[in-house]
């Protein structure tokens, strides 16, 4: 069984940082696609960050637009570990940050996956909230 428990949310003031964890217990592909999501009070949940992994290799990773240059997605194979890297955070990242996964399902390509497609998303954690003031 396949759970995915994200850690090191908090508060933060802006221009700090924090660093998100995404521990991935039960997953065994080799080949997939991993991200991280966010929903602010009152809007849409929006792709943040993602990895496709081809093979047990890192081959591409994707930002937003609104967080380019500013968070960094990373992963530990050998922990099982999802990270996302957040500096120069701004008042607007204040939001619940979820993490997810693929999950066998549907076949998914490079640009579903850095597209935050649903289809390349199947398996999500709870969430932690991120919180940062001006």
């Amino acid at each position: 069984q396949v759970q995915l428990v994200e850690s090191g949310g908090g508060s933060e003031q802006a221009g700090g940082s924090l660093r998100l964890s995404c521990a991935a217990s039960g997953y065994t592909y080799r080949s997939y696609c991993m991200g991280w999501f966010r929903q602010a009070p009152g809007k849409e949940r929006e792709g943040v960050a993602a990895i496709f992994t081809s093979g047990g290799t890192t081959s591409y990773t994707h930002c937003a637009d609104s967080v380019k240059g500013r968070f960094t997605i990373s992963q530990d194979n050998a922990s099982n570990t999802l990270y996302l890297q957040m500096n120069s955070l701004k008042p607007e990242d204040t939001a619940m940050y979820y993490c997810a996964a693929w999950n066998g399902g549907s076949a998914f390509t490079r640009l579903m996956c850095t597209s935050f497609r649903s289809e390349a998303f199947g398996y999500w954690g709870q969430g932690t909230q991120v919180t940062v003031s001006s």
